[in-house]
């Protein structure tokens, strides 16, 4: 048999110096094999704690909202409670007339000019150019003027009407109450000045324009007498104490004002007189309609 042949030394050498890279390369390769999976053991570390961190404040946002929540309920509660009333409060407030009658006197229609004191008063302005008084405030207001009139006793009042519309109606007015008039002309002077033989002493002047009735107005500013006007929406309100809004310038508004005046000063004041109804205030007030 034939002898096997034995590796040289260089052959040996050869050999042991691959084992040793083989072995320096395994080893290389699991050490980048460790590094990676630290690597990726690292990354499901931050993304499990980037999911914490999301629970968190997801968690942390829930309970806000909850108490926003809570919040927001109490505060409609407390706003529920104060807006909701009994179903005798519910209902609208009685108006002195029914409104069909303040529409059909044409009490809540101004002019095309709105001064900047009028201004609140008005709701809107109609197709026509024309300014629309607020009918709930038209009622308020004749009331309030009502009550400031009649703190005053018919003797310590006197009342201006220039404008012819308002004659009749306030004829009928002072006829009832008793409160002095002045149409068609207000003699000056007779609040300021003592030397006229028609001088006399006033507590209130009312008038019914504080344009047409400046110079009443005037003479009550000079001696400080209160001032109760009825005003549209053109007038300008200077040195006017309490107004009342509404069209002082119909004849059947103006009926309809001093009708509800007439009524509401004889009541506050609990005179013993009989007040007529509106028809004579307000001639052909039954066949009267609505402006449309």
């Amino acid at each position: 048999m034939a002898k096997k042949k034995e590796p040289s030394e260089t052959e040996k050498d050869v050999k042991t110096e691959e084992k040793i890279e083989i072995e320096n390369n395994s080893k290389k390769s699991k050490k980048e094999d460790d590094k990676d999976d630290n690597k990726s053991v690292v990354a499901v570390d931050n993304k499990s704690d980037e999911k914490e961190d999301k629970k968190l404040k997801l968690a942390r946002l829930l309970e806000k909202a909850k108490k926003l929540e809570a919040s927001v309920e109490e505060a409609k509660d407390v706003d529920l409670k104060k807006k909701v009333k009994p179903e005798e409060e519910e209902e609208k407030k009685e108006t002195l007339v029914p409104m069909e009658d303040y529409l059909k006197s044409s009490i809540h229609l101004g002019t095309r000019v709105i001064t900047p004191d009028m201004r609140k008063y008005v709701y809107r302005r109609r197709a026509d150019g024309l300014a629309v008084f607020n009918t709930a405030l038209l009622d308020d207001k004749i009331r309030e003027g009502a009550a400031y009139l009649a703190k005053f006793a018919p003797k310590d009042i006197i009342l201006v009407c220039k404008r012819e519309a308002g004659w009749k109606a306030s004829k009928k007015f002072a006829e009832i109450t008793g409160i002095r008039l002045f149409t068609k002309k207000y003699p000056a002077g007779i609040l300021t000045n003592i030397n006229l033989e028609n001088f006399m002493e006033a507590e209130l002047v009312f008038i019914c324009d504080p344009w047409l009735d400046k110079n009443a107005l005037q003479d009550a500013n000079r001696v400080k007498i209160p001032v109760l006007s009825i005003c549209d929406t053109n007038n300008f309100t200077h040195g006017v104490t309490q107004i009342i809004q509404g069209n002082n310038k119909s004849v059947k508004s103006l009926g309809m004002i001093f009708y509800l005046l007439t009524k509401l000063y004889v009541e506050y004041r609990k005179l013993d007189v009989q007040v007529p109804p509106i028809q004579e205030f307000v001639d052909d007030w039954d066949n009267l309609q609505p402006p449309k």
